[in-house]
């Protein structure tokens, strides 16, 4: 989902159909509390950001990569920091929005700007918000009638990563539909009487 948005933001960059790239992604960890981070803005957004850094330089050669980071061609937009932006004449990809809030999914899609084209790509098996509903299972309800807005679903056969992949893909599907086992009792042990 990352590499095709991020080979599609740069396909249009490079035709001139935008003037830049904008990344944003939910700072949610995925079950570990990561703690405070050392740095800037920049430093402490960009683990969080790795999946978009590896495409584009799966992409493109790591010094262009780097001239459009430095000249902010390519932004790096922390979603916590998007409000009362408009954003115009980009390509806005929105990663991991599985966990966004409804509240955060409504104010980023309320950021696009004109000639904006925005890629949102998420997980909704991956979910790692605590007690909030992810604003990504929401919005498919909400705009799934709205005329230029597109949802694609990817199913195992779309996994190109190493083989194997599908394989603990399919592993977990069938140990998800299994019912929960029986607690054993220990060995020996016959009908409670």
């Amino acid at each position: 989902k990352t590499f095709l948005a991020m080979a599609m933001a740069l396909e249009f960059l490079s035709q001139g159909k935008v003037d830049r790239i904008v990344l944003a992604r939910p700072a949610v960890e995925a079950g570990e509390k990561l703690g405070f981070l050392p740095g800037d803005l920049a430093e402490k957004i960009n683990p969080y950001l790795r999946p978009l850094y590896d495409s584009l330089y799966s992409l493109e050669e790591r010094e262009r990569a780097h001239g459009y980071l430095s000249k902010g061609v390519i932004e790096i937009a922390p979603l916590a920091f998007m409000r009362g932006r408009t954003l115009n004449q980009c390509f806005l990809i929105l990663d991991e929005a599985q966990n966004c809030t409804s509240e955060q999914m409504k104010m980023l899609l309320t950021r696009i700007g004109f000639n904006t084209r925005t890629v949102v790509t998420g997980d909704i098996t991956q979910i790692d918000l605590q007690g909030k509903t992810s604003g990504l299972v929401e919005v498919q309800n909400i705009l799934h009638s709205v005329a230029d807005i597109r949802f694609i679903y990817f199913d195992r056969d779309d996994v190109i990563r190493h083989p194997l992949i599908r394989d603990i893909i399919d592993a977990y599907e069938r140990h998800q539909d299994q019912p929960a086992p029986l607690p054993r009792r220990g060995p020996g042990a016959g009908p409670k009487q």
